[in-house]
C-alpha cells in the first residue's frame, strides 16, 4: 500500500512538473465542481426575466444576460454538465470500441484487412460531416450524439491500438508466453493490453477534447442535442443574431469552449509525457 501511494505521488509530481498542466487540471476540476453546484452558487440558469434581457456584464451578472434575461454565467456552468458529459461518454465508448477493434486487427492477421478497410473508409469522411449524417439518421438527443461521435472517433483509437499491437505481439516475452501454451485471449488481456495503457490513456484525453468541439459544432448547426438543452454550442448558435449589440452572449460560451478544449489538450500532452518511456528520468 505504501509503495503504491509513493508511486502515485511520484506520478503526480511528474505530471504536474509543468505549471501549465497543473493550471489546466485545476481549471477542469473547478469547472466540474461549479457545474454540479450551479443552482446553489449562481442564478437559476432557466429563470427568465425579460426586463433584464441583453444586459452587459456587471456586478450582478458577471457574464451578462441573454435574449431572455437569463444569466449567461449560470447557463455556461449548467451547460457544462451536458457538454462535458457528452464528451466524456464519447471518449469512454470510442476508446473501448477502438481498443477492441485495434486488438483484434493487430493480433489476428485474418481480421486485419477486413477491419482496417472499414476503419479507413470511415476516416475518409471529415469528422463533422460524418457526425452530422449520423445524428440526422438517429435523431437529435444527447444519447444519439454520444453514439454518433463514438462511431466517428472509434477509428482513431483503432488505428493507434492496431499499430502498437502489431509491434508488441512480436516481443520476446510475448513469443515465450505464446510458446508456453497461453491462448490468444489470455495473451491479449494479460500480456498485450497492459502494455497499451499509455497510448490508450493519451487517446482518451485527446478524444475528450475532440468530442467536446464536435458536440459544440453539431449544436451550433442545429443537429445536436436539441435547442432546449443549454449546451455551449447551442448558446453560441442562439447568440449569433444578437452579436452586433450583445457581443458578450457570443464571447462567453465561445471562450468556455476554447479554454476547456485547450485545457484537455494540455492535460493530454502531460499524460503522454508522463507515460512516454523515453522521458523517464527526465526532469
Amino acid at each position: 500500500m505504501a509503495e503504491s501511494t509513493s508511486l502515485f505521488w511520484l506520478a503526480c509530481q511528474r505530471l504536474f512538473a509543468r505549471r501549465i498542466v497543473l493550471m489546466a487540471t485545476f481549471f477542469l476540476l473547478v469547472l466540474v465542481l461549479l457545474s454540479w453546484f450551479t443552482n446553489f452558487l449562481f442564478y437559476d440558469p432557466t429563470a427568465m426575466k425579460i426586463s433584464l434581457r441583453l444586459k452587459p456584464p456587471s456586478g450582478a451578472h458577471w457574464a451578462g444576460t441573454d435574449e431572455l434575461g437569463r444569466d449567461i454565467l449560470s447557463r455556461i456552468f449548467y451547460g457544462a454538465r451536458y457538454t462535458l458529459g457528452i464528451g466524456f461518454a464519447t471518449a469512454i465508448i470510442a476508446t473501448f470500441a477502438g481498443t477492441l477493434l485495434g486488438l483484434l486487427a493487430g493480433y489476428f492477421n485474418q481480421l486485419d484487412a477486413v477491419l482496417m478497410r472499414g476503419v479507413d473508409a470511415m476516416m475518409a469522411f471529415p469528422d463533422i460531416l460524418l457526425g452530422i449524417a449520423l445524428v440526422a439518421i438517429l435523431g437529435p438527443s444527447p444519447v444519439n450524439v454520444v453514439l454518433a461521435l463514438s462511431i466517428v472517433y472509434t477509428p482513431r483509437v483503432a488505428r493507434v491500438v492496431r499499430a502498437q499491437t502489431r509491434v508488441i505481439r512480436e516481443l520476446p516475452h510475448i513469443e515465450a508466453a505464446r510458446a508456453s501454451g497461453i491462448g490468444a485471449l489470455g495473451l491479449l488481456l494479460r500480456h498485450i493490453l497492459p502494455l497499451l495503457s499509455s497510448p490508450i490513456l493519451v487517446q482518451l484525453s485527446f478524444i475528450f477534447a475532440y468530442a467536446l468541439l464536435a458536440e459544440a459544432g453539431l449544436s451550433f448547426l442545429g443537429v445536436g442535442v436539441g435547442s432546449d438543452i443549454p449546451t455551449w454550442g447551442s448558446m453560441v448558435a442562439a447568440s449569433t443574431q444578437y452579436m452586433d449589440r450583445a457581443l458578450w452572449t457570443l464571447i462567453c460560451p465561445g471562450f468556455a469552449i476554447v479554454l476547456t478544449s485547450l485545457s484537455l489538450q494540455i492535460l493530454g500532452d502531460g499524460v503522454r509525457d508522463l507515460l512516454d518511456p523515453r522521458l523517464k528520468g527526465v526532469t
